[in-house]
């Protein structure tokens, strides 16, 4: 009998909802807890904010997975009117890959990222793990709140009008087509971007595909700036980060979190001239 495998991506909703439902434990502290389509916890540990955390890895291979790790943790922070502090991070390393240079290049775009938004590196846990042919980070950003003012996932309204800061597709152009130098393994220095060459061979310009990989920093995948116009402008039921899963599946969550049906039209989603 074969057994069913679940593909790659985020799990199954039905079963990630299962899953939830089976959770034990019950403390007042936890002001919001564990949820499909939720961003982050809130906890109440007796300070005049609650406390903010979240965690999310980077899987996939990129020349700037530091950055990476540290935005998607941050916008999560941010789409619940918190401000991101404390970021801890665990890297796990390549075994016959990993060099001084590698793991330096992680650090300082950690470090980078973390002072362009004034969050402070706390700590973590690196090490080379076998098995693995790709550095894998595991990011923890915690972040206060006020507690008369945080915002959930969950408080979308009927009548609530949608807004997406940003046009679609910034993060998915850019990691197909941006270039990496893989100085990992002694003596190489390739080129291992995963559709640049076949990009240039269907007779897409070098300037097209540059400009496209430079979606990853301008506007780049942060929404903590608009998160914060937003919440002093307007007000706001509730925010998503749609960086994982793209808008589709951030709408989705977004309505399975508050209960709620959308309807969107197609063509007032903004789209890259770049894409």
């Amino acid at each position: 009998m074969k057994r069913h495998r679940l593909p790659t991506g985020k799990l199954d909703m039905e079963l990630l909802q299962q899953l939830l439902d089976g959770l034990h434990g019950d403390d007042p502290s936890v002001i919001v807890g564990p949820g499909v389509g939720r961003d982050v916890a809130i906890l109440d540990a007796g300070g005049p904010e609650y406390l903010v955390a979240k965690t999310d890895p980077i899987t996939f291979a990129t020349d700037a997975i530091g950055y990476y790790c540290v935005t998607v943790n941050c916008n999560d922070i941010a789409t619940c009117g918190g401000t991101p502090r404390w970021f801890l991070t665990t890297a796990l390393l390549p075994e016959d890959q990993t060099t001084p240079q590698l793991v330096t290049d992680i650090f300082h775009q950690i470090d980078t990222a973390c002072a362009d938004i004034g969050v402070i590196p706390a700590g973590g846990h690196s090490e080379i793990t076998y098995g693995l042919d790709r550095p894998i980070l595991v990011g923890t950003m915690l972040g206060t709140v006020p507690k008369d003012s945080y915002i959930t996932s969950a408080g979308a309204q009927v009548g609530d009008t949608i807004l997406l800061t940003k046009s679609i597709a910034i993060e998915g152009t850019s990691l197909i087509v941006r270039e990496k130098r893989d100085e990992a393994i002694e003596g190489t220095s390739l080129i291992v971007r995963e559709k640049r060459d076949e990009l240039l061979a269907r007779d897409f310009e070098p300037e097209q595909l540059d400009a496209a990989a430079g979606l990853l920093f301008e506007p780049g995948l942060s929404v903590l700036p608009e998160a914060r116009i937003v919440c002093q402008t307007a007000d706001v039921h509730a925010m998503h980060d749609p960086t994982e899963g793209g808008l589709a599946t951030g709408l989705w969550e977004l309505a399975i979190a508050s209960g709620v049906g959308m309807e969107i039209w197609k063509r007032d989603a903004d789209v890259s001239e770049i894409v």
